[in-house]
C-alpha cells in the first residue's frame, strides 16, 4: 500500500482509498509515520507461482474483507492489491471453468471409487460362489464344523468389499441366521430326528427296482415327467414323480443339460384358438445339413396345433412357395381334411407369401395366418417342433449324406414323435391318441391306478409286492 503512495508515479491518498475502502485519513497517517520511520534495506520479495486453484481461493476470501483485513490478508499472503485486480480480470472466465471442472473430478471420483467397491464385491461374491455349492435351504441341519465354515467364508468375503446380504444370498441363509450364529459360535444344531422312518417310504428294493428302471436304455433319455406316465399306461406304478426325481438326484442319475436353454420371455397373445383337430395348422421351414459344405436341405413341415401331431412334411433341396403349395394340397387329400376355414399360420418368409403359395390357399379355402413383422417368436408351435428335432438324442452325429438319407431320417422322427412321444403340453399323451380322440380313456386309466396306488399307501399297504421277486406285472383293476 506505501509503495503505491511513494516512489515515482504515486498516486494520491484520495484515489487509493477510492480503490481500496481505506479512509485517506488513515492514509496519510500510515504515509507520516512511514517518512519518520529510518531507511531499511527492503527484503528481496521471492517470487511464488499460484495456481489456479490458489488465485480463485484467495480471490475468494479477498471478496469477503475489506479495510484493514484485507490488507491484512495481502500483507500475509505477499500480494499487491493490483496483482489482485489483474487476477480477478484474467480469471474471470477460467475460474468459471475451473469450478465446473473441479466438480466434475469430485463427481467422477465419487463413481470410480463406487465403482470400485462394486467390482470389489462383485469379485468377492465370486470367489464365494466358487467355494462350493449353496449350504442353505429350508430345514437344512448345519453342525458346529460347518457353521464355523460358513461364518468364516462370510467374513472373508465380507473383507474384501462384500455386504453381508448379498453374501447371505449366495449362501442361502438368512442375515439373521448368520447373526444369530456369531452371537454363539460354538453352537450346535439342536434338532434330533426324524425318530422313525416314514410308512410309505420305498424299501431299498424298490428304489433299487427305480434306478433300474431310469438307467436301462429304454427310458434312460427321459425325465420323470415323460417316465411316470408312459409306466402308467402300461399299468405299472413304481413310485411319484418327485420321488423318482429325488433318486434321480440321490443317485446323481440326471443326464447333462441340452445345448439349448429355454428362453423365459414372454409370449404374444393367442389370435387364434383350436378346439378341436384341423381347425389351426402351423408350419414352418428349417435346414438339414448334409455333407457338402455350404449346401442345406430343407425340412417342410406341418404342425396340428391343437392335437401337436405332424399332420405333413417334406424334405427339398430348395425352398420353393410352389412346393410348399403342393405340400399343403396332398396333405388335405392325403388327410381328408375338410380346408374351408382352416387356419394356417406362419412366419413372413418367401415360401410362405408367395404367390403361388396364396393362391392355392384361396383355392382350398385355407386362411393364411402370418407372423407379426420384426417379432421373432409368433410361431411357438414350429419353432418347439424344431428344437424337439435338432436336440433330441436320436438326431443323427453326422450331416445327411443325401436328400433320401435325410427323408429316410425324418419318417422315422416323424412316426416317433406322432404315435410314441408324451408330449407335455397335452397331458403326456401322444399327438395321435389326441387327434384320434383316445387320450380320455388313457387319461382315465390313469388316474384310477394314481389314486389306487394313493390308497394303498394311506392304509400302509405295501404297493405292487410282486416287484420284490423281481417280476414287472400290470397293475390289478
Amino acid at each position: 500500500m506505501l509503495e503505491r503512495l511513494t516512489g515515482n508515479g504515486a498516486e494520491s491518498a484520495r484515489q487509493v482509498a477510492r480503490e481500496t475502502g481505506i479512509s485517506q485519513q488513515t492514509l496519510s497517517r500510515w504515509l507520516t509515520e512511514a517518512r519518520s520511520l529510518p531507511d531499511v534495506p527492503a527484503k528481496k520479495r521471492t517470487s511464488k507461482t499460484w495456481t489456479i486453484d490458489e488465485k480463485i481461493r484467495v480471490l475468494a476470501e479477498a471478496a469477503k474483507l475489506t479495510g484493514a483485513q484485507l490488507t491484512a490478508m495481502l500483507e500475509r499472503e505477499g500480494l499487491l492489491l493490483a496483482a489482485l485486480e489483474q487476477w480477478r480480470l484474467a480469471l474471470g472466465d477460467d475460474a468459471k471453468a475451473s469450478v465446473a471442472t473441479t466438480k466434475r473430478m469430485r463427481k467422477l471420483e465419487r463413481e470410480l471409487a463406487r465403482k470400485e467397491k462394486a467390482l470389489a464385491e462383485a469379485a468377492a461374491l465370486l470367489v464365494l460362489k466358487k467355494s462350493g455349492p449353496p449350504l442353505g435351504g429350508r430345514g437344512r441341519r448345519h453342525r458346529r464344523g460347518e457353521r464355523q465354515m460358513i461364518l468364516a467364508a462370510i467374513a472373508e468375503a465380507q473383507t474384501a468389499g462384500a455386504r453381508i446380504e448379498k453374501a447371505c444370498q449366495v449362501i442361502g441363509l438368512s442375515v439373521r441366521t448368520i447373526e444369530r450364529w456369531r452371537e454363539g459360535p460354538d453352537g450346535d444344531d439342536a434338532r434330533q430326528g426324524p425318530h422313525r422312518r416314514p410308512d410309505n417310504a420305498l424299501t431299498p428294493h424298490e428304489q433299487a427296482r427305480g434306478v433300474a428302471v431310469m438307467t436301462s436304455p429304454e427310458y434312460a433319455a427321459l425325465s420323470p415327467k415323460q417316465l411316470v406316465p408312459r409306466l402308467a399306461d402300461q399299468g405299472i406304478y413304481l413310485a411319484s414323480e418327485s420321488t423318482m426325481y429325488r433318486l434321480q438326484h440321490r443317485f446323481e442319475l440326471r443326464a447333462p443339460n441340452r445345448m439349448a436353454t429355454r428362453s423365459h420371455v414372454t409370449r404374444a397373445a393367442t389370435v387364434h384358438r383350436a378346439t378341436a383337430p384341423n381347425q389351426v395348422w402351423s408350419w414352418d421351414i428349417t435346414y438339414l445339413p448334409t455333407s457338402v459344405r455350404g449346401r442345406s436341405l430343407y425340412l417342410y413341415l406341418v404342425l396340428d396345433v391343437w392335437s401337436r401331431r405332424i399332420v405333413g412334411w417334406r424334405v427339398h433341396e430348395r425352398e420353393s412357395a410352389e412346393l410348399a403349395a403342393d405340400m399343403i394340397r396332398h396333405i388335405c387329400d392325403d388327410e381328408g381334411v375338410d380346408a374351408n376355414g382352416l387356419i394356417l399360420h406362419s412366419d413372413n418368409g418367401k415360401a410362405m407369401r408367395g404367390s403361388t403359395m396364396i393362391a392355392t390357399l384361396q383355392w382350398l379355402g385355407i386362411i393364411p395366418s402370418f407372423s407379426r413383422p420384426h417379432v421373432s417368436d409368433d410361431n411357438p408351435y414350429s419353432e418347439a417342433l424344431f428344437r424337439t428335432l435338432k436336440h433330441g438324442p436320436a438326431l443323427p452325429r453326422l450331416p445327411f449324406a443325401d436328400v433320401e438319407a435325410a427323408r429316410r431320417w425324418v419318417g422315422r422322427f416323424v412316426t416317433w414323435y406322432n404315435a410314441d412321444h408324451r408330449h407335455s403340453a397335452i397331458r403326456f399323451v401322444t399327438p395321435d391318441q389326441r387327434h384320434f380322440g383316445s387320450e380320455h380313456a388313457i387319461l382315465a386309466k390313469r388316474r384310477a391306478l394314481y389314486a389306487r396306488a394313493a390308497h394303498e399307501a394311506r392304509t400302509m399297504v405295501r404297493r405292487y409286492p410282486q416287484l420284490d421277486s423281481g417280476r414287472s406285472h400290470s397293475a390289478q383293476s
